[in-house]
């Protein structure tokens, strides 16, 4: 194994020295944005392969700098391309030369939307998802006199497992006091659908509301917000909270024993003191943890990443058999409910607050879980909820929304006035 592991590093840093032919992107009609991720790319993948040789996304298409050397955004099956990428960012951990592919397939996608084109049907559902998280019938902030501190449990969570959330928020409050919640939507579909603009106003203008009000930290359940927060929310903190129950010495009501393997999502791949927390927890349950070849860091995609099952389902479909496979026979844990939802029509798969509260139920295979369209039922309920348990001193329903510009003349000519109206 040692000989293995020497022969990998004594080729990664042959390839580290290799010089790529470099590639003029000068002429190319594209934002600076694009032209900068494409030159970086050019001028530092080295055509090594250890990239595709975990994605089958570029195996199909080419190394990044074969995309990237011969982009061309005029083109219909190149604009098309970059959304068939899950934006995971395996390739870049894997890269032995430290290039960041995911980055500029993001930014194919931005540059793809902002020349009027990535309007896919297939997309509809998703856009619609996230339209009625932002919605005033089901977001609401319930701010407590001297909130610092809220919870975003984010659009899946309170609708597939309302009574766990709630227990959550109750959970955190014994330590935090003034906490506040947040039903919201971070909009990270339309960021990854390369909406930008769009994201960039919904996202902040809810950032200016709650750091006009006091507040400074964001504690999250979902893996995706804390990534979308942590990029783009500027002074707010963000932690999970499942960092937050391991230091605070969660003690489980029972425990149960067993063998169970651990799905780190994607979006937080680089977190190891979040993927260390979960692991902590369920190894408080009484369970052991047995990893699989992709985990923490060098974790794969679910396969609900980028929003590629729309237009390439036989990306996820692989992504998929990578995780039943690596799985065996053990039930898995993860901590993004939309990864647990994908994950569980391959193979057993729960969230990690089911095994929190419900343990037996989870180790029996009988965890509740609500599918749509009493998700939808159960955030209005949660919501109403919220509204009783919490001593709010501000309130709100987001009433705030872009609004739809005529089909001809397109959204993105309406958004640059309200991005200097939000700006903070």
């Amino acid at each position: 194994m040692d000989a293995i592991h020497q022969h990998r590093r004594e080729k990664q840093a042959a390839v580290a020295k290799a010089k790529p032919k470099l590639h003029d992107f000068s002429r190319l009609p594209v934002r600076e944005a694009l032209r900068r991720e494409l030159e970086q790319i050019s001028s530092t993948c080295v055509d090594c392969g250890f990239c595709a040789k975990e994605c089958a996304f570029l195996r199909k298409y080419g190394s990044p700098k074969q995309i990237a050397d011969g982009y061309d955004p005029l083109e219909e099956k190149q604009r098309a391309m970059c959304f068939e990428c899950s934006l995971c960012g395996l390739c870049g951990i894997v890269c032995p030369v430290g290039a960041n592919p995911a980055e500029m397939f993001l930014q194919m996608r931005n540059e793809t939307v902002a020349r009027g084109h990535g309007v896919y049907p297939e997309h509809g559902m998703l856009l619609g998802y996230e339209r009625r998280g932002t919605s005033r019938r089901y977001s609401y902030y319930g701010l407590p006199k001297g909130c610092e501190t809220v919870f975003f449990p984010g659009c899946t969570l309170p609708g597939t497992r309302p009574d766990k959330t709630f227990s959550i928020f109750e959970q955190l409050r014994r330590s935090v006091p003034s906490l506040g919640i947040v039903l919201d939507c971070c909009t990270k579909i339309s960021h990854d659908l390369g909406r930008e603009d769009y994201f960039a106003v919904m996202f902040g203008e809810m950032k200016n509301f709650l750091t006009d009000h006091g507040v400074g930290e964001v504690l999250v359940a979902c893996p995706n917000c804390h990534k979308v927060f942590a990029r783009y929310g500027g002074d707010l903190k963000v932690k999970t909270v499942y960092e937050v129950l391991a230091g605070n010495g969660w003690i489980p009501l029972s425990t149960v024993s067993g063998m169970v393997t651990v799905h780190d999502p994607c979006s937080v791949r680089t977190e190891k003191t979040v993927h260390d927390a979960v692991r902590r927890l369920i190894r408080k349950q009484g369970l052991e943890v047995k990893e699989m070849t992709h985990s923490g860091v060098k974790t794969v995609c679910c396969g609900e990443g980028g929003s590629v099952a729309c237009l390439a389902p036989e990306f996820p479909g692989r992504w998929g058999t990578i995780r039943e496979e690596e799985a065996g026979n053990r039930r898995i844990v993860t901590y993004c409910a939309g990864c647990a939802g994908f994950l569980n029509r391959r193979t057993p798969t729960d969230h990690v607050l089911d095994l929190i509260f419900d343990p037996e139920a989870v180790m029996r295979g009988k965890s509740k879980v609500a599918k749509a369209p009493f998700t939808y039922l159960n955030r209005i309920r949660l919501k109403k909820r919220f509204k009783k348990a919490v001593d709010s001193a501000v309130t709100r329903e987001r009433a705030f929304n872009v609004p739809e510009a005529p089909k001809k003349k397109g959204l993105l000519e309406r958004l640059p006035a309200l991005l200097r109206l939000w700006a903070p």
